[in-house]
């Protein structure tokens, strides 16, 4: 089966679009954290990928429940209620602030009253959410070129998390980091961390694989992979396809995404970076792989 085209997704083209609706996730994820119970290492947050765009999936309220979808093939947020209700928001170019008083406004006619911190997580320099003028882009092609690789890498990493018996997380969308991950455990509890998000998050020893749009030193989309704590000498070690590499700063191995969808096979190179970084810290910090582990065929 020949593989579909994987589009490009130049960080500078695209770059005022992907910080719009990396605030406009926040105010979804918010929404979702201050009704939903806590999940360990913070899984209750994250938004999913499904055939239409990004997710909540469904938010408990007052005996019912409400979702919230970024739909980016007709590109609209939807509000959809339990009860039957639909409300919906055009996405198109506007402020973060405007954003902020249109979506609450939609829930109040809902009949959903619910409170958020405005103050984003995980960006340099926040302006709280309420108050954000700077940020005001919406490219619709590039917002669907978004999600399609969301879709497709979700798909791929779909296969990868089905590998393992051992405890892993869905193939999930953090909306502090903007990226899509599947995280497996070992199963042991990790040294303890300060800081209330990383103490929950890296509780117990694990290994992650993901993907985001890039920043700072990293200029473009790309794939990532890294194994929590970081054992000795794993930035050292032989990581595929050709291409990988580890980053000091970011104490991670990265495959760039240019490098992938240019590759015959996408999903292939998808495959054996995940396996190969995951076996990278898996084999220096002795996880029980026998244990953890099936093969792709059983």
């Amino acid at each position: 089966m020949v593989e579909q085209a994987w589009p490009a997704l130049p960080l500078e083209e695209w770059e005022d679009t992907y910080h719009t609706l990396h605030m406009w996730t926040q105010i979804a994820g918010k929404i979702r954290l201050a009704l939903t119970p806590l999940i360990n290492h913070w899984w209750e947050v994250a938004l999913y990928v499904n055939t239409r765009g990004l997710t909540t999936s469904p938010i408990p309220y007052k005996g019912r429940a409400f979702e919230i979808q970024f739909d980016f093939v007709h590109h609209r947020l939807e509000l959809l209620t339990s009860d039957g209700g639909q409300r919906a928001l055009k996405l198109a170019p506007r402020s973060v602030a405007a954003f902020y008083r249109e979506l609450f406004s939609l829930m109040g006619e809902a009949g959903i009253d619910v409170r958020i911190n405005p103050k984003p997580q995980e960006v340099p320099d926040p302006i709280p959410l309420d108050q954000d003028e700077t940020h005001a882009s919406y490219d619709p092609e590039y917002a669907s070129r978004l999600w399609r690789i969301l879709l497709s890498i979700d798909l791929v990493v779909q296969d990868f998390r089905a590998r393992f018996i051992g405890k892993s997380s869905p193939a999930h969308f953090f909306w502090g980091s903007f990226d899509l991950c599947c995280t497996r455990f070992s199963g042991r509890r990790a040294p303890p961390r300060k800081g209330v998000i990383t103490s929950e998050a890296y509780s117990h020893e694990c290994s992650s694989v993901g993907w985001w749009p890039g920043g700072g030193d990293v200029k473009g989309p790309a794939f990532y992979s890294y194994t929590a704590p970081e054992p000795a000498g794993y930035g050292a070690q032989p990581v595929r396809p050709r291409g990988a590499f580890y980053q000091d700063k970011l104490h991670e191995f990265l495959l760039m995404y240019d490098d992938v969808r240019r590759a015959k096979s996408p999903r292939d190179e998808i495959l054996e970076f995940a396996q190969s970084a995951y076996e990278a810290g898996a084999n220096l910090a002795g996880w029980d792989r026998a244990s953890l582990e099936r093969s792709p065929s059983s």
